[in-house]
């Protein structure tokens, strides 16, 4: 194996016989140590996925996900690539553009990490991780944001609006649980299962987020039945007869009915890409608004 001295000067060194052209063609489409070895172990993957726990520290729109990609990635990569070139062209593979869900890209890690270790073409890897950012995005949005997060969210503000201070801790604790449990998993799962685990990947992706957003659609639903409370105290008076707007009236036709029509004009503003920021500040103010005036 020869060291990074010896490297520069049969690169730089014009008294060589090698050509750099031939040199960096011949390299061009794979690595020169093509040895491939088992050298990650248990601990390296714990390591790598604590890393990979900083990944979005780096995020930008340029490469987006890329140097915090790079970043998780290598201590692998200095075990893997002994040769100095090889660790240089494995890095700069790396830091292309990356996308995909923070929770959900330590399966794609692992994948690279077992095709690293197999000395697989820098472009077949690339090629592996592009092909896993839509996957993983999109399972990993249904998942995460639309299922996970509002049932783990539901369970603690029903503590809460029983009075108890527990519940934000019992979000804290049951979300972060699955979320640790699945960002590992994966990464181990992805390391084990290799290029295999891709082919399954492609043909349960679309299953599996169809599935996932069926599921968060109806956590959705049932948790704006439960949590979203709109009354009104409104009478309305006739002679002598006085008739409540909300009990006598839309209770009768629809319980709820506020409430679901409520949940429905923000989901129009939405779908019109009006800014969710605006929309929680302009329901703030209008509750308060509508407090004061003795409407809601």
């Amino acid at each position: 194996m020869m060291n990074s001295n010896t490297l520069d000067a049969e690169i730089y060194d014009p008294t060589t016989n090698n050509d750099i052209n031939d040199h960096v063609s011949a390299t061009a489409e794979g690595y020169r140590d093509k040895t491939a070895n088992k050298v990650i172990t248990k601990r390296d993957l714990w390591h790598i996925g604590f890393r990979g726990l900083l990944m979005e520290g780096n995020f930008n729109y340029e490469r987006m996900q890329a140097g915090g990609f790079c970043y998780s990635i290598i201590p692998a990569l200095k075990k893997i690539h002994k040769d100095p070139l090889d660790l240089s062209k494995a890095l700069k593979n790396n830091l292309n553009f990356y996308n995909a869900h923070p929770k959900l890209f330590t399966f794609p890690l692992g994948l690279c990490i077992a095709m690293e270790e197999n000395k697989e073409n820098p472009s077949t890897i690339s090629s592996v991780k592009a092909a896993t950012m839509g996957p993983t995005g999109g399972i990993g949005d249904a998942i995460d944001h639309m299922t996970m997060m509002p049932l783990t969210l539901g369970i603690g503000a029903a503590i809460s609006l029983q009075g108890s201070i527990a519940g934000p801790f019992v979000f804290f604790v049951l979300y972060q649980s699955y979320h640790f449990f699945t960002y590992f998993w994966l990464l181990f799962f992805g390391y084990n299962s290799g290029v295999a685990a891709l082919e399954q990947l492609s043909e349960q992706a679309e299953k599996l987020g169809r599935s996932a957003n069926i599921l968060g659609l109806g956590v959705l639903g049932a948790m704006t039945a439960s949590f979203v409370r709109i009354s009104t105290p409104l009478v309305v008076t006739a002679g002598e007869a006085q008739v409540s707007l909300q009990t006598d009236m839309l209770d009768k036709i629809m319980p709820n009915l506020l409430p679901l029509a409520f949940v429905g004009i923000m989901f129009y503003f939405v779908q019109k890409g009006k800014s969710p920021s605006m929309l929680i500040f302009s329901t703030l103010a209008i509750g308060i608004c509508g407090r004061l005036v003795g409407i809601l």
